[in-house]
């Protein structure tokens, strides 16, 4: 599963949310935070920055670590 997965599942549960509260709470959809959680690598960057923004946190250009 990629980072970013792990760091919305993680905090998302940390804030004592359900995925439909989540999605709820972000404007995003259902499905998308499902695809999302679980590492599905071709979702929109928006989207991604848009539940990212619950947590002050935003996704930026960069090379890769490995």
């Amino acid at each position: 599963m990629n980072e970013i997965a792990v760091f919305i599942k993680k905090k998302r549960k940390e804030s004592g949310l359900t995925q439909e509260e989540f999605a709820m709470r972000s404007g995003l959809g259902l499905r998308f935070v499902r695809d999302l959680e679980q590492g599905k690598e071709t979702v929109r960057m928006d989207k991604v920055n848009q539940a990212l923004a619950m947590f002050g946190m935003k996704a930026v250009p960069g090379r890769s670590a490995e």
